[in-house]
C-alpha cells in the first residue's frame, strides 16, 4: 500500500525562499551549503503549505540530476514525492525523479555483479544496509574508488527510492506510459535477488493503461473485449471483470457489491482500510490452463497475437478477499469493448489448450 511519505503539518514558511538556497548552493557545488540549506528544505517541507509545495515540487525534482552522487539523494526525491502527494503535477516531477530511480537499480544490479564476480562463490549478496560500506568493501568491488561509492549507496538505499517513485506512478498514467516499461525489467531483475522488497514498485510500472484484453468465458462459450487500466492487482481485476460480465448481465454469476466496486474504481481513495469483502466469482486461467492467481498481476495475462488472453471458468472453489486497492490513489477501469463474434470467439478459443475450450456452444 502506498502510505504518506510526510506527516502533514499547517504551519506558515518561506518554503520558495528555502528552495532557493538549497538551488543556488547545488548550482555553485558548495558542499557545506549544499548540506545546510538541503537540512533547511527537510524541515521546512512538512509546515509549508499546500501552495508553496505545488510549486516546489518540480524544483525539487529538478536538482536530483545535480545532487552530490553520494549525498541524500533519495530523501530529496522524498521531498518532491511529498509536494506530489499535495498537489504537484506527477508529469513534471517524474522525469527526474524516476530517472534517478532507474539509475540506482541499475547501479544495485551492477553492485551486485561485481560483488559475485570478486567474492568467493559460496559468499551471499550483503543485506542493504550502509554498514557493509568500509575500505574493504570498496577494495571489493575495483579499483575505481568513485565507482564504488557510487554502487554501494545505491545497493543499499534503492528500497528508499520507492515512496516518491510511487507518488508520480500512482498519479499519472501519462508517466507510466513514458517510463514503466522501460524500468520494470530492472526492477525485477533486482527484486529476483531477494534483497530488496520492491514489490510496490514493481507492481506500480507494471499497471496497464488503457489495454486491450479478450476475455473468453469457457461455460458460455461466450467471448468479449475488454479495455482495462488503473489496475494493481487481479484480485481488482476479477472484481472489475464481474461488474462488467456478470453485472451487464453476459454470464451467470453473483454481481459484485456497489462498495466493493466503488472501491475499485472511485477516484477519491478510501479513508484508512474498510472491512468490505469481494467475492470470486470465477477461475482465472492463461490459455494453456494455468491458473492465474488473484494475487497476481494483470500483466502474468500472457499476450497472445498481440492482445492478452484471459480464460473465465466456474470458481473451483469459494474465495473471498479484502475488497480494498492495492494503490489507494490509483482509481481502476474496466470497460467493455465490443461482444466477440461467434467466428471471432471460435478463432480465440482454437489459440488455448483443449482444456481450455468451449463447453458447451454458445
Amino acid at each position: 500500500m502506498q502510505p504518506l511519505i510526510f506527516k502533514r503539518k499547517r504551519k506558515a514558511s518561506g518554503f520558495a525562499a528555502m528552495v532557493s538556497e538549497v538551488e543556488g548552493a547545488v548550482a555553485a557545488r558548495e558542499g557545506d551549503c549544499t548540506g545546510r540549506a538541503f537540512t533547511a528544505v527537510m524541515n521546512g517541507v512538512q509546515s509549508a503549505s499546500d501552495a508553496e509545495r505545488v510549486l516546489a515540487g518540480p524544483r525539487l525534482a529538478a536538482l536530483l540530476p545535480a545532487f552530490p552522487v553520494t549525498g541524500p539523494r533519495p530523501m530529496l526525491a522524498t521531498a518532491a514525492g511529498f509536494c506530489v502527494e499535495s498537489g504537484a503535477d506527477p508529469v513534471a516531477c517524474a522525469e527526474p525523479i524516476l530517472g534517478s530511480v532507474h539509475q540506482d537499480l541499475r547501479d544495485a544490479l551492477e553492485f551486485a555483479r561485481c560483488w559475485t564476480t570478486d567474492g568467493a562463490a559460496e559468499d551471499e549478496l550483503p543485506e542493504p544496509d550502509e554498514k557493509i560500506i568500509d575500505d574493504a568493501l570498496l577494495a571489493r568491488l575495483g579499483g575505481d574508488v568513485y565507482e564504488a561509492t557510487r554502487l554501494a549507496p545505491a545497493w543499499c538505499s534503492v528500497d528508499e527510492w520507492q515512496p516518491p517513485a510511487l507518488a508520480v506512478l500512482c498519479r499519472s498514467a501519462e508517466v507510466r506510459r513514458r517510463h514503466a516499461s522501460a524500468m520494470l525489467p530492472a526492477c525485477r531483475d533486482l527484486a529476483a535477488l531477494e534483497r530488496h522488497d520492491l514489490k510496490c514498485l514493481a507492481y506500480a510500472l507494471a499497471v496497464p493503461d488503457d489495454e486491450p484484453l479478450v476475455v473468453l468465458h469457457r461455460p458460455t462459450g461466450t467471448g468479449y473485449e475488454i479495455r482495462i487500466g488503473g489496475i494493481g492487482d487481479n484480485f481488482q481485476l476479477h472484481t472489475l471483470l464481474a461488474h462488467v460480465l456478470v453485472g451487464g448481465g453476459y454470464v451467470p454469476g453473483t454481481t459484485p457489491s456497489a462498495q466493493s466496486v466503488r472501491l475499485a474504481t472511485d477516484p477519491e481513495p478510501a479513508q484508512g482500510r474498510t472491512q468490505t469483502i469481494a467475492a470470486g466469482v470465477f477461475e482465472l486461467l492463461a490459455p494453456d490452463g494455468e491458473r492465474i492467481w488473484n494475487e497476481g498481476l494483470p500483466d502474468d495475462i500472457p499476450v497472445v497475437e498481440g492482445r492478452r488472453l484471459l480464460v473465465l471458468d466456474e470458481p473451483s472453489y469459494q474465495r473471498s478477499w479484502n475488497a480494498d486497492r492495492f494503490f489507494p490513489h490509483l482509481p481502476g477501469t474496466a470497460e467493455l469493448a465490443r461482444v466477440l463474434s461467434a467466428d471471432e470467439t471460435r478463432t480465440w478459443f482454437a489459440r488455448t489448450s483443449p482444456g481450455n475450450r468451449i463447453r458447451r456452444p454458445s
